[in-house]
C-alpha cells in the first residue's frame, strides 16, 4: 500500500524540517511526500530540498494565495492508496502512520486527538478534545470538529472530492462532509499529532475565528450548494 503525504507550504522555514523529519521516519521507500509551495518568500523550498530525500516531490512557484487550493494542488498529484494531510509546522507522533493504517481497515477517513505545542515544542495542552468529538452531517456543516492536519483517507474519497469547489470555507470541512455522506469516519482518541499554535497559523481550528456571523452563514450556504451539486450531479 502506497502512502501519499500532502503538505501545503508557505513561509514555513522555521518548522518545516522538524515536521518532515517526523513524517519521513514513518514512511517506506515507495511512499511519497507531495509539497505544494505557494511562492514562499523565505527559504522553505531550499530547506526541503536540502533533505535530499527522493520521496519528496515539490511543486513550487504557485500563486494560489490560499491554503485550500494549495492543498488541492498537492492532492491532485497524490498517487497513494492512502492520503495523509500535514501542516508545515506540526510534529507527528512516532506511531501515527501505523495507528492510522490499522483504523483505515474499517474506516474511509480517520482523524485523531492532538496535543498542543508552542513555538518551542513545549506541550501546553495534552488533549485538544476533552470528549470524543461529534461529527454528524449537520453538526459538521455548522461546526467542523475535524482538524485537517490530523486527517488521512482512502483514495476513493479523493476522487469524489476533487476538484474543490471555488467557494468552500476550508478543505478539511469539505473532505469531512463527503466522508460522512459516503462512508465511515474513524477517530483515534490518543493524540497522534503535536499541533503547533503560533501567531502565523493559517487556520483557526484551535482558536477563535476571525469571520463575522454573516460571513459564517455565507460559507455554510455555499458549502450546502457545493455538496448538493457534487453529490447529485
Amino acid at each position: 500500500m502506497k502512502i501519499s503525504v500532502c503538505i501545503a507550504t508557505y513561509n514555513g522555514a522555521e518548522y518545516v524540517k522538524k515536521q518532515l523529519d517526523s513524517i519521513l521516519s514513518q514512511l517506506g521507500p515507495d511512499d511519497e511526500v507531495i509539497v505544494s509551495d505557494d511562492s514562499s518568500k523565505d527559504n522553505t523550498v531550499e530547506i526541503i530540498e536540502s533533505l535530499k530525500d527522493k520521496r519528496i516531490i515539490i511543486f513550487r512557484n504557485n500563486t494560489f494565495a490560499s491554503p485550500i487550493f494549495n492543498f488541492e494542488n498537492a492532492l491532485k498529484h497524490a498517487q497513494g492508496d492512502v492520503i495523509f494531510l500535514a501542516d508545515q509546522d506540526d510534529l507527528w507522533v512516532p506511531e501515527k502512520v501505523n495507528r492510522y493504517l490499522e483504523e483505515l481497515k474499517v474506516s474511509d477517513l480517520v482523524f485523531s486527538n492532538v496535543a498542543l505545542i508552542d513555538e518551542s515544542d513545549n506541550v501546553f495542552n495534552n488533549s485538544f478534545y476533552i470528549d470524543k468529538p461529534s461529527y454528524s452531517f449537520l453538526g459538521t456543516l455548522w461546526v467542523n470538529r475535524i482538524i485537517g492536519a490530523t486527517v488521512a483517507f482512502k483514495k476513493d474519497l479523493l476522487r469524489k472530492a476533487l476538484p474543490f469547489p471555488s467557494n468552500i470555507p476550508m478543505h478539511d470541512q469539505w473532505l469531512a462532509m463527503l466522508a460522512i455522506y459516503y462512508g465511515k469516519i474513524g477517530y483515534i482518541e490518543d493524540p497522534m499529532l503535536l499541533y503547533r499554535r503560533h501567531a502565523n497559523n493559517a487556520s483557526f481550528s484551535a482558536g477563535k475565528s476571525r469571520y463575522s456571523f454573516t460571513k459564517k452563514i455565507s460559507f455554510r450556504f455555499n458549502l450546502i450548494i457545493s455538496l448538493f451539486n457534487r453529490i447529485v450531479f
